[in-house]
């Protein structure tokens, strides 16, 4: 049985691929998460690692002998760049060149995915839209800089040294269990609280306007697992859904999963310092490569979104009655 090692697997990702490497491809799964976080994945062996400290990382990858690695680790909230750059490129850039140092000291060449960002793009202009592969890189914010520098460091890697590392360039990915700092999972949840009677029925905002590419997270996670069979070294390849829907299409499609009235408001806390009008992504290079396409329909995502938002907050309100 071959193994697969998933490096910082304690966020919203890192579960789906577990499950995902596990059921539908028969491997045995090794993840890894920072000390003091909680992580429990029944399919999956267990392992306390910090990505700064080399070391640790060349001892664990020694005992767990992975066949193939998927580098999930990273600061990923943009709003987080924004206010601790420092951390962000601690995290996606040095913790990046510690795990490719790791692996090129080993005695065999495991293939390594590193997941960036659709948002190393950046500025995409209008005539760009689907942006491919190859489009000029404008990153926007802090933290779409270090995962385009970690893009740059994973191909002078596969190049210099013949590793087998390959990358993908990720976009707005969304499901349960995603984090509330995230437009989708922030929505449903304001909408299960007004539900609840916990907030009044209005939900604050950002820019509607923008429009992005969203995929569902069990979509983007077969994506990953494909492309570690059949992505080639050295090459980079976006993960989305090909298409880019407004924001408030969006939040309508939810609104239209609730029969609460709600009043919608701008908050400018959420309006961020710069932002891109259309995010959308050329996924035929991913066709070609994996045979991939996404199978999840969006209504269905924010759906089961929603759903798990409300078991959550039912769940709170049993606990402290």
């Amino acid at each position: 049985m071959k193994k697969a090692f998933i490096i910082g697997a304690a966020g919203f990702v890192g579960s789906y691929l577990a499950k995902e490497l596990r059921e539908n491809h028969g491997m045995e799964v090794h993840v890894s998460k920072l000390p003091g976080e909680q992580l429990k994945i029944a399919y999956a062996h267990v392992h306390d690692l910090n990505i700064l400290q080399k070391q640790e990382i060349v001892s664990l990858l020694y005992e767990i002998r992975p066949d193939c690695i998927f580098h999930l680790a990273a600061q990923s909230s943009v709003g987080v760049a924004w206010k601790n750059p420092g951390l962000t490129a601690d995290v996606n850039v040095k913790g990046c060149i510690y795990v490719l140092d790791a692996v090129r000291e080993l005695f065999y060449k495991p293939k390594v995915l590193l997941v960036g960002s659709g948002e190393e793009y950046g500025r995409i202009r209008l005539e760009e839209v689907p942006v491919t592969e190859e489009n000029h890189l404008r990153p926007g914010n802090i933290y779409a800089a270090t995962k385009a520098c970690q893009n740059m460091i994973g191909s002078i890697y596969a190049q210099a040294y013949d590793m087998d590392v390959l990358m993908v360039r990720a976009f707005n990915h969304i499901g349960p269990g995603q984090a509330p700092i995230f437009v989708v999972s922030d929505f449903c949840r304001q909408v299960a609280q007004i539900e609840a009677g916990m907030q009044k029925p209005v939900m604050y905002v950002g820019n509607l306007a923008a429009k992005r590419d969203f995929t569902d997270v069990r979509d983007v996670v077969r994506a990953y697992a494909l492309l570690i069979r059949h992505g080639k070294a050295g090459e980079t390849y976006n993960v989305g859904s090909g298409y880019a829907y407004a924001i408030r299409e969006v939040l309508d499609l939810i609104l239209s999963l609730s029969a609460a009235k709600i009043q919608i408001k701008t908050d400018p806390n959420k309006i961020r310092p710069v932002d891109v009008p259309v995010v959308e992504a050329d996924i035929s290079k991913l066709r070609q490569a994996a045979g991939w396409s996404p199978q999840i329909p969006l209504v269905q995502t924010l759906q089961e979104t929603l759903e798990d938002w409300r078991a959550k907050i039912n769940d709170d309100r049993s606990r402290q009655s």
